[in-house]
């Protein structure tokens, strides 16, 4: 294929923003900010992933002190981590990149010993989460009962997203993206075998999304919804965060998102039902992609021709690629050459070196 034939390699306008290819960084937890504060090794990985006219997707970044759930996951709610981010943002900017940040809050997907003065997490609920084995196969989280958000207190998380959008900007990210999928704090609220709640955040479909559409509205307020994406996983079963009816909340919730008019929806695909298992599913993203008016963004287990295909056939404007990105820096110039790509290593994508499984994979030799 040349390059003006290869769908993922055509130039795309997000927005404001003019991408030169639709090879997107997809959020990947790395669990190397230390104290929850991002580090300097941060700057070389973001960048070796950089291209002109790329668009990368940091990792998930709390957006306050009850967030957390996962040893060094880096946070944006204090003037230490946003000053920690700027010399990142700004690596990612040098090399022509376009680069937003994505701020979550875990809720239940926590234990104590993540929590301020040891407290329960916070959820929509008071039903707790059973032990998971973690991403690596070996290791189990176990997971403390969480406390019920009292209805009053739901306005001060909406906050925290805010100021946290906030602080993504005075850190020199282009925008950000809220967390609404698998499994944590959002998704729980929107999903019914989760949210079991009788007030205005609970009960039907409209009451259950009130949550994340409360914080997709502060956060347009605050910085623009020119600067808002979302990433929302209706058919997943993460975390046990599954939904009766999917494709109605999926197509609610995109319908609802148009209202405000932000960037782009980043919807995992229903074949990703659990973490990093592609199965055979009946089930398409195709009504939300024609109900959605802005950039379309899909995720889960692409690889060059997945995503050629999809792009192609006018499903997906961009395509969010996670494990291959993080095992090959240089992705979209593979993807130009269809040269070999790296295999990843499941075993150190959640160690807490700063080079290996980091910023260790080697890019293509040069003279290719």
């Amino acid at each position: 294929m040349e390059v003006d034939k290869i769908p993922l390699l055509t130039p795309y306008t997000m927005g404001k923003f003019h991408l030169s290819h639709r090879v997107v960084l997809a959020p990947l937890t790395r669990q190397r900010s230390y104290n929850n504060v991002p580090q300097p090794h941060a700057i070389l990985y973001y960048s070796q992933r950089a291209s002109k006219g790329g668009l990368l997707i940091a990792e998930a970044t709390g957006v306050s002190d009850t967030a957390q759930g996962y040893p060094d996951t880096p946070g944006i709610w204090t003037k230490e981590q946003v000053e920690a981010w700027k010399p990142i943002a700004d690596a990612v900017h040098a090399k022509g990149g376009i680069f937003f940040c994505q701020i979550w809050h875990v809720g239940r997907v926590s234990n104590q010993g993540f929590q301020p003065n040891g407290q329960a997490p916070i959820s929509c609920t008071d039903k707790p989460l059973k032990p998971q084995v973690r991403a690596n196969g070996v290791d189990v989280a176990t997971f403390s009962p969480p406390r019920r958000l009292r209805t009053d207190e739901i306005p001060q998380i909406v906050n925290d997203f805010r100021l946290a959008a906030r602080n993504a900007i005075e850190a020199g990210f282009d925008g950000v993206e809220i967390h609404g999928a698998h499994g944590y704090l959002i998704d729980q609220f929107m999903k019914d075998r989760v949210n079991d709640r009788t007030d205005q955040y609970g009960g039907s479909l409209e009451k259950r999304c009130r949550f994340a559409l409360e914080i997709v509205e502060a956060i347009s307020n605050e910085i623009g919804a020119d600067k808002v994406g979302i990433r929302l996983s209706p058919f997943a079963d993460y975390m046990e965060s599954g939904d009766s009816n999917p494709k109605a909340l999926g197509l609610y919730m995109v319908e609802s998102l148009n209202k405000y008019g932000i960037l782009y929806c980043h919807i995992v695909e229903p074949r990703m039902i659990k973490v990093g298992e592609k199965c055979e599913c009946p089930d398409s993203l195709l009504p939300m992609r024609k109900a959605f008016n802005g950039t379309f963004i899909v995720a889960g287990g692409y690889d060059r021709d997945d995503g050629n295909k999809a792009v192609a056939e006018n499903r997906a404007d961009l395509v969010a690629f996670g494990r291959l990105f993080l095992a090959n820096p240089d992705l979209p110039r593979r993807f130009e050459l269809d040269a070999p790509l790296n295999r990843y290593n499941r075993d150190t994508f959640y160690i807490s070196d700063p080079v290996v499984g980091y910023t260790d994979y080697p890019f293509l030799e040069t003279a290719i």
